[in-house]
């Protein structure tokens, strides 16, 4: 063996060399393992010993992409072109051979090989959309030219990481190798291309691929029409397309020139600045001060849910996607067969997307099993009530779990805005009581919240963490206030839409404002979707609002065909001439004047509320940092993640602007409306507010 830096080592079998990348956790590309490939293979290719080189990593993955750190700074040599230029333009066959995940930069190197194994659990991916780029590094030119443009586009505009069986079908490797035998059939493979005499196969070269898209004129275009919605107010698919395009049309080392140019564009873009800071903000959540790694952790492998409800069955649906039997609890037989026939209409609906096969879902639902009795969530791991929004009958539902369900067991709420407090306190384990705010559909959504209480363990919360990983989650640890984090920053802006309602503007107005901004709806789309009743009691009903009129005129949203807007069979939405009377008729009677107002006040009144009210939730102590608030509004609520979250877009507008703004608009934000201390603070002393961090 030769040492060729700290990550890099040169092991001989014969006549084949391994060079051997060992940079945990994930061999990122750093300059270090740049530097120690460079220099493995040179000194490879001057041993006259050596026919083949394989291409191999330590540990749990091949190369896992660039050293992401390292962006926004000119890269040491070697770069990445030169790097690859030396794999690619080598003497001898170099064989990239591929466990765990080749991601980005790491597949862009395994390209430039000149051939690929893998084991049959290996994926590749280029999910450089992610951050808001493209591939810089070749993937763009060389990967059309391996599986076709199509296939290509799919991959790079998904950002999915594709099965290396899926992989060696298309062409992008060359054969799969036993799993726990990657480095001896990676040796034997290298030996059979030198006994061959095979070429030394560049895949820069190769051109048959791309014929199909050079006869198909409309392929760009209708790429472009089928991400449209999707990709709304993200360059890099745009980008993505371009270099395709130029994959098609130009001769390789000119299309690398765009794919240079463009890459360059989208690094110090703002909309790859703020992707980039999700990316990390997202690794932060699971980072909790006062709860260091190796915290005890409670088993959990029996779940019980009370309610069948929508949430109920979506959550049922979440833990049976990862393997863990379900027991949910209903009140009424027709309530249960009600809430299970809809959690089989959702995996049905996956088989017609291709999602699952009718065998999957068949163990899945095996998993979930209903029952009218309490009891029989005696053994469970984890309870999760998700029964009707009203404390006193959640209160009702706790005691008697506390003294049923065995001793050692969590207890966990679902509630979207309650005091958890106040639930815990009726139990003899306050302990073991937290919540966990799913988001619905609960299957559907990441976003979880978990919530501690004044009392609730250290081991419980690091359980509840564990477990939303299991799952797929991405948990955000907040404390007990009215809404949580999530919620309360929407009450505020809800709010301030309701007001503007009875100053003038209508229904789609506000909701056009806050889409161009990038969210997938505006407040009263939200509600229509929801339901206008949710919360709403006939009996109880005075007209004291506009939706209380509407829902007294069966105007309840979607499902009624009408709401704050008119709805054609189809469910697409139109401005109703309907509404837009009744809100004049009910501001006409308060006597109230009305005005214009334009697009950027409901902006600034919609979004800069919601600042303020982060702030107060961090003053309080409610989350760990700043960004958990924007993780909690990009995988809740929707908020572009091009823009950052709300803390993050506080700072591009400059916080001293934004109180400047809420002093100009708090004559109309409401009695209660107030300043946060903390953003006034921030804002005096020039600071950002999204980097902020406070200690539990």
């Amino acid at each position: 063996m030769t040492t060729i830096n700290a990550v890099t080592d040169l092991v001989f079998d014969d006549d084949v060399a391994l060079l051997v990348i060992d940079s945990p956790p994930v061999n990122a590309l750093s300059h270090a393992v740049r530097e120690g490939i460079v220099a493995g293979v040179r000194r490879a290719l001057d041993d006259p010993r050596v026919k083949a080189i394989v291409l191999i990593c330590k540990g749990k993955t091949f190369m896992a992409g660039a050293d992401i750190t390292e962006f926004g700074a000119p890269l040491k040599a070697p770069d990445f072109l030169e790097l690859e230029a030396v794999i690619e333009n080598a003497s001898k066959p170099i064989v990239a051979a591929i466990h765990g995940t080749a991601l980005g930069g790491g597949l862009e190197v395994a390209l430039c090989c000149h051939y690929r194994v893998a084991v049959p659990s290996a994926k590749c991916g280029l999910p450089e959309v992610h951050l808001g780029l493209i591939p810089g590094a070749g993937g763009t030119q060389r990967l059309p030219r391996l599986v076709g443009v199509e296939q290509a586009a799919e991959m790079m505009l998904s950002g999915e990481h594709v099965p290396a069986t899926t992989l060696r079908e298309l062409g992008a490797i060359d054969e799969l190798v036993p799993e726990d035998q990657l480095r001896d059939a990676a040796v034997e493979f290298a030996g059979r291309i030198v006994q061959a005499g095979a070429a030394l196969k560049k895949v820069r070269d190769l051109d048959e691929k791309l014929h199909a898209a050079r006869a198909d004129s409309s392929l760009f275009a209708a790429l472009r029409q089928r991400i449209e919605k999707k990709t709304r107010g993200f360059r890099a698919p745009e980008y993505i397309i371009r270099c395709l395009e130029a994959a098609v049309t130009l001769p390789f080392d000119e299309a690398m020139k765009v794919e240079q140019k463009l890459f360059a564009e989208l690094l110090h873009s703002p909309e790859s600045l703020a992707q980039r800071y999700v990316f990390f903000a997202e690794r932060q959540v699971w980072k909790i001060p006062d709860i260091p790694e190796g915290t005890p952790t409670l088993p959990v492998e029996k779940i019980g849910i009370v309610g069948a409800g929508t949430m109920g069955g979506g959550i049922a649906m979440c833990f049976a996607n990862a393997g863990l039997p379900v027991t949910i609890v209903e009140a009424n037989q027709e309530a249960l067969d009600r809430g299970l026939t809809v959690v089989r209409k959702n995996y049905e609906s996956a088989i017609k997307r291709g999602r699952l096969s009718p065998e999957e879902v068949a163990q899945r639902m095996a998993l979930i099993e209903g029952t009218l009795e309490l009891g029989s969530l005696a053994d469970a791991d984890l309870v999760i009530e998700a029964v009707f929004e009203d404390m006193s009958i959640k209160q009702d539902v706790f005691r008697k779990l506390d003294a049923i369900v065995k001793p050692g067991a969590l207890l966990a709420t679902n509630t979207s805005a309650l005091n958890i407090d106040e639930i815990a306190n009726v139990t003899r384990r306050p302990e073991a009581v937290l919540g966990l705010h799913f988001f619905s559909p609960a299957n559907v959504m990441r976003l979880l919240e978990v919530v501690r209480t004044r009392r609730t363990s250290k081991s419980a919360i690091a359980t509840a963490m564990r477990l939303a990983k299991r799952i797929g989650k991405i948990a955000v640890l907040v404390g007990v206030c009215p809404g949580f984090v999530g919620n309360r920053m929407l009450f505020a802006r809800q709010e301030q839409a309701n007001a503007m309602l009875l100053e003038g503007a209508m229904p789609w107005d506000i909701d056009r404002v806050l889409y161009e901004f990038g969210m997938p709806m505006g407040p009263f789309a939200m509600a229509d979707l929801a339901g206008l009743d949710l919360g709403w009691n006939k009996e109880t009903s005075k007209s004291a609002t506009i939706r209380e009129v509407l829902c007294e005129m069966d105007r309840r949203g979607q499902k009624t065909g009408a709401g704050y807007y008119d709805y054609d069979e189809h469910r697409n939405a139109r401005p109703s001439p309907d509404t837009e009377k009744i809100i004049r008729d009910f501001v006409r009677k308060t006597g109230r004047p009305t005005r214009t107002l334009s697009a950027q006040e409901i902006l600034e009144r919609c979004l800069y509320p919601m600042i303020n009210e982060g702030a107060k939730i961090l003053e309080e102590r409610i989350v760990v940092r700043a960004s958990d608030i924007d993780v909690v509004w990009i995988n809740g609520y929707g908020w572009p993640a091009y823009r950052g979250g709300p803390m993050y877009y506080a700072d591009t507008i400059g916080l001293h602007t934004v109180v400047q703004k809420l002093e100009e608009h708090a004559p109309k934000l409401g009695r209660g409306f107030s300043i946060s201390p903390l953003l006034r603070q921030l804002a005096a002393e020039g600071k950002r507010i999204h980097e902020l961090r406070l200690e539990q």
